[in-house]
């Protein structure tokens, strides 16, 4: 039924918490592609003229590329997902956009099935926190399974 599963992680102990659902999904469906995601938000100047040196900016850039597609391998390689490939992407976005990012990768690539953690908050805190999962969810054009972290207090 699931042929490709997309999982956007950010390195969280929480984004962590959907593994072993994934792992129940990727063998009872016999899912052919795992995808495993981190969007790196670009840094952004603050009031216009930054007084960070552009070679201070590269380097944050790389670092933090390499250190999410270390992230992402390690992630991926400790999981038993049957007879499923995996892959790893890491991806940059600006601030702001990272659910548009995770829509826009799913919609090209073939996934039919997205899963990922929330906290499941609602009102105005979703508000002033923001919530990645849920613009992800009314962005993308696929079923997405959220998962609720662990120790999430219904209501908030």
């Amino acid at each position: 039924m699931y042929n490709h599963i997309m999982v956007p992680l950010d390195g969280s102990e929480m984004a962590g918490c959907v593994l072993p659902h994934v792992e129940a999904l990727a063998k009872g469906c016999a899912t052919k592609n795992i995808t495993f995601v981190r969007v790196v938000e670009r840094l952004r100047a603050v009031g216009g003229d930054s007084f960070i040196p552009e070679d201070i900016w590269q380097r944050y850039e790389v670092e933090n590329r390499a250190a999410s597609e270390e992230y992402l391998s390690q992630v991926s390689s400790k999981l038993d997902l049957g007879a499923g490939s995996v892959k790893t992407m890491v991806m940059s976005a600006d601030e702001g956009q990272v659910a548009d990012s995770l829509a826009d990768y799913a919609q090209k690539n073939g996934i039919d099935l997205i899963v990922m953690a929330t906290h499941g908050r609602s009102g105005i805190s979703r508000w002033v926190m923001g919530n990645i999962a849920d613009r992800v969810l009314r962005s993308a054009c696929i079923p997405v399974l959220m998962v609720r972290a662990p120790g999430c207090i219904a209501g908030i």
